[in-house]
Formats: structure tokens, sequence, C-alpha cells
């Protein structure tokens, strides 16, 4: 395959950066997260772990935004033939679901602040307003919502990974290129 023939097949510059932001962003969200569960209920460390991941979480929320804007105007390049047609179904779901629990997720984590009364900072620079009502079960129930899609983002993640991983070094059919940078001349 020539170099132009290669350069089609490959995801375009923005969205391949905007790909590895959000593996950083949900990163750093998840270590924040982590970093909570042995902080005291009602600490300061863990009010500004709570602050912090609640702000990394609407960055990955903006990020979102953007991604869903840019791919309207500028569609995915057509998938390898080498996936079979139930490989390219899979990929495809999972790609969906994981941007689409990128998006639930921020929500339901606002969600359950927000019911609860607790104000949403934004890196502490301000207070986002509190557009839910205030409601216990609410909360409780945005917060199980944000439990669960924890662990199906973790599922989905690591299928996602395996599968790149296999293209990538088992397979070496040039679908893990798809999102590397570009190699250096």
């Amino acid at each position: 395959m020539s170099g132009r023939e290669q350069e089609r097949i490959v995801y375009d510059p923005v969205i391949r950066r905007v790909h590895w932001l959000s593996v950083v962003l949900a990163l750093v969200t998840v270590m924040l997260a982590w970093g909570m569960i042995g902080a005291p209920r009602h600490g300061a460390g863990r009010v500004w772990g709570i602050s912090l991941h609640a702000s990394f979480g609407l960055v990955i929320l903006m990020v979102m935004a953007f991604w869903l804007g840019w791919r309207l105007r500028h569609p995915a390049p057509p998938l390898r033939p080498v996936l079979r047609p139930f490989e390219a179904a899979v990929a495809k779901a999972a790609q969906w679901a994981i941007v689409v629990l990128f998006i639930a997720m921020p929500v339901s984590g606002y969600l359950s602040l927000a019911a609860a009364g607790v104000p949403v900072q934004f890196f502490g620079l301000f207070d986002l307003p509190l557009l839910a009502p205030h409601s216990n079960r609410l909360s409780q129930l945005a917060i199980a919502l944000h439990l669960a899609g924890e662990f199906l983002i973790y599922g989905l993640v690591a299928l996602h990974v395996a599968a790149a991983l296999m293209h990538g070094f088992i397979r070496r059919d040039g679908i893990l290129e798809r999102m590397l940078p570009p190699p250096r001349r």
C-alpha cells in the first residue's frame, strides 16, 4: 500500500489528539477517584479530590462535545477491509459506547453532587449552577449510575486496548496505526 493510500485510512490529526487527550484525562480522573477512596469522608482531602475529579470530568465532557462536533463535519475514515463484519460491528459499538459513557459519567457525577446540594466547582475558579432539584433519591440514583458506568468503562476500555494491541502486534494489519501519530520522516 502506498503512503498516499495509508494517509486516507488513518484518523485525522485532530481526532488523534482528542483521542490521546481523552486517554490522559480519563487516567487522571480515575486516579483521583481511587485516591478519594482512602480519604476521610468529610475531610478536606476528600473534598479537594471530589472537586478535582469533578473538574476533570467536566473537561472530559467538553472534549467529548468537541469530538462529536468535529466528527459531524469530519467523518471517520472507512474501516480497514481486514476486519470481519462482526469485528467491525463490535469496534463501532464499543467506540460509541465509550463516547456515550464519557458523556454520561460527568453528567451523572454532576447530578449526584447537585442533587445533594453540593456546590460543583470548576478547578476552584467558579461554581456551576445547581441545575438539579435537591433530592437525596436523585443523588443516590446518580451515584449508582456513576459507579455502574465506571465498571462498564473499565471493561470497554480493556476490550478496546486489547483489540488495538492484537491488531498492532499480532495481526499487524495497520488498524493500530490509524490512531498513532504519523512516523517522523
